[in-house]
């Protein structure tokens, strides 16, 4: 007589492998599609720009007033009567409200700028 063993039933390892590997995938593209911005983060640090703006910016402080080249201005439009190469730039206060400098940009656009560079703290150095 011939001695049956008892066979012993062996886990598909190639399934388990493609499940943890599809998760794998799935956690690191759903990781990286919106990715928190940081409370504490300071986007633009130019509070500190005195003397160090291009003579040829427009700055534009935290409560909304403009100067250029050391004056005030009354709108963005008196700054781009003296700009000559099509590019505005603008050197914006860290704590100015979005939504001027957005306001301030579009001026500049409607007034004739073919583009408007924002001059960040990284920028001037």
């Amino acid at each position: 007589m011939k001695r049956i063993r008892p066979s012993s039933k062996r886990e598909p390892t190639i399934a388990l492998i493609n499940i943890v590997f599809l998760m794998l995938v799935f956690f690191m593209v759903a990781g990286t599609l919106t990715q928190p911005i940081e409370g504490d983060l300071t986007l633009v640090r130019t509070a500190d720009l005195d003397g160090r703006a291009p003579p040829d910016a427009l700055v534009v402080h935290r409560d909304g007033r403009l100067s250029y080249r050391g004056q005030s201005i009354a709108d963005p439009e008196a700054y781009w009567s003296n700009a000559t190469d099509g590019v505005a730039r603008i050197v914006p206060d860290q704590n100015l409200d979005a939504a001027e400098l957005i306001r301030v940009a579009r001026s500049l656009r409607i007034a004739g700028a073919e583009s408007v560079h924002i001059v960040t703290e990284r920028a001037l150095e």
